[in-house]
């Protein structure tokens, strides 16, 4: 049986340099988004800033849902063979 979502996602950040890596980048610029909303105006450049950073998060995040896919069929595939 497979693992659920949060505890795979868990056990990625233990277990895979990359999927720690795209976390630890998603959260980096999590972080700088929530500076930029809070801001009461921002700039041209930040805003430019902003939709980059919103596009990259979002490159990252679906990286990191292929790596779960991956680990999920992975599962499936030695539960088939169990």
């Amino acid at each position: 049986m497979a693992a659920d979502a949060p505890d795979l996602k868990s056990q990625l950040l233990q277990t895979d340099d990359e999927y720690r890596q795209l976390a630890t980048k998603h959260k980096e610029l999590e972080d700088r988004l929530s500076e930029l909303s809070h801001k009461p105006y921002l700039s041209d450049p930040e805003q430019v800033e902003q939709a980059q950073i919103k596009k990259r998060k979002l490159q990252l995040k679906d990286r990191m849902e292929d790596i779960v896919r991956r680990m999920r069929g992975q599962d499936g595939a030695h539960a088939l063979t169990a």
